[in-house]
């Protein structure tokens, strides 16, 4: 796998906590766009990586970023460990034993009133907006036992749906939580092996498994492998469909590849489900000399159309874009939707630039950014008084090289190509991380 250099540049740690008030603005902060955003992702509490590629990435230790805009003002940026087992045996011995073993470094949920910071299967930690470590999350006693750092709220029930994916049985365990908290739903889905799944995908009425090449082999940790996963040539892909309210799942065969990421699921008709994501024809394919990994090709926008009477898959390719982490205006999650946005990939180690995908028409807009910058995942904010979908901003971290510094650049939503609305510059970078969400003033 190609050399990160997690070490220097945008991926490097920061050492220290800090609180920094008042940040310079160029242009002009909308006054609607008052709330916090939180990024999630790896910061070694020891501040150094060791190892240059992604599985010595992915899991190191929770660091939380925030930036706070109020009244067309950049009014606070902070940054945290979140405090937990691992955290307090490097900083509070003595408490370590009452810290939840988890390493939520993967995403921020907000639901039932309660902030999430989310893990790989762990168990969540609720935390504040200050970025504060509350403890295990007291309303959503059903998810104690862990789950995907990719659930999926429905916008007009407001139900969590979520999953347990383990190497041990079951491999596969389905959560549906409603908007209170509380849950209504936790069943074993049956599996013949367990598979690497991150992501989930919801419509109306269904959820969406993905059963991929992606699997275990945990001979790999002898070896010095972190994390024991590999592709599997002789497993079948699939797709897993259930009824939202639980029942038997449905397995649609799909050619052999890799998802991180879905964009967005949805009921075209009662016996038609469209998925999209981003796919990757392989990942994580080790060397034949089992020293390490293959360089990991780029994934592009991928659309299957499943048909539930037939039992039929139609996948075909939307763009030959390279790109990653896409997101949406998150109030058409499982509707039929329009725009979507994504980060660009030049190269496999690189997120540079971002995309503007409009499904309906095929136009694409892009917000370039400089050879040697990098930049976070887009985040979409709608414009509390309108319905319109791509009706807001864009919310991107761009970590700049020559100052080693990162700004908060916020796009029009329906013109990323137009000049930024308005840039927060920061005097320190927020390392390359994963995922993130805007909390509204008024949630």
């Amino acid at each position: 796998m190609a050399a990160l250099d997690l070490n220097s540049g945008a991926t490097a740690a920061v050492s220290n906590e800090v609180d920094l008030a008042d940040l310079p603005v160029t242009g002009t902060i909308p006054p609607d766009l008052n709330g916090v955003l939180i990024r999630n992702g790896p910061n070694p509490l020891r501040g150094h990586f060791n190892g240059n590629d992604v599985l010595d990435w992915w899991p190191e230790d929770a660091m939380l970023h925030s930036i706070s805009l109020q009244g067309g003002r950049a009014t606070s940026y902070r940054n945290r460990w979140v405090r937990t087992r691992r955290w307090a045996q490097v900083h509070d011995p003595d408490a370590s034993s009452v810290r939840l073993d988890t390493n939520p470094n993967v995403n921020v949920l907000y639901h039932a009133g309660e902030i999430l910071a989310l893990a790989e299967g762990g168990a969540p930690l609720a935390i504040t907006t200050e970025l504060e470590t509350l403890g295990p999350a007291h309303a959503h006693p059903g998810l104690a036992n862990g789950m995907t750092a990719h659930p999926k709220v429905d916008p007009q029930t407001g139900e969590l749906m979520s999953f347990r994916a383990d190497w041990r049985k079951p491999y596969l365990c389905y959560a549906v939580t409603d908007a209170k908290g509380m849950p209504t739903v936790d069943l074993d889905v049956d599996m013949s092996s367990p598979s690497m799944m991150h992501d989930m995908a919801i419509t109306a009425t269904r959820s969406l498994f993905l059963d991929l090449n992606v699997g275990f082999d945990f001979s790999m940790l002898s070896r010095g492998y972190r994390m024991p996963l590999r592709w599997r040539d002789d497993h079948n892909a699939k797709v897993g469909i259930i009824s939202r309210n639980g029942g038997e799942v449905r397995w649609f065969e799909i050619a052999p590849c890799f998802i991180q990421h879905v964009v967005n699921a949805y009921d075209a008709d009662e016996a038609t489900v469209v998925l999209d994501a981003v796919r990757y024809p392989r990942y994580f394919c080790v060397k034949e000399d089992g020293s390490t990994f293959e360089d990991p090709p780029l994934g592009f926008l991928w659309r299957y159309v499943i048909d539930l009477e037939r039992g039929t898959v139609t996948e075909k390719q939307i763009s030959d874009i390279c790109i990653e982490l896409p997101r949406i205006n998150e109030q058409r999650t499982g509707r039929p939707y329009r725009f979507l946005y994504a980060v660009e990939q030049p190269t496999n180690t690189e997120i540079r630039g971002v995309v503007r995908y409009d499904l309906e028409s095929g136009l694409v807009q892009r917000y370039r950014v400089p050879e040697g910058d990098q930049n976070s995942e887009p985040v979409f904010v709608p414009r509390p008084t309108s319905s319109v979908e791509d009706d807001g901003w864009l919310l991107v971290c761009v970590y700049r090289h020559a100052t080693d510094t990162s700004d908060l650049v916020i796009l029009d939503g329906q013109d990323i190509e137009a000049a930024p609305v308005a840039t927060v510059r920061l005097p320190r970078r927020i390392p390359s991380g994963f995922h993130g969400t805007w909390l509204s003033k008024d949630r």
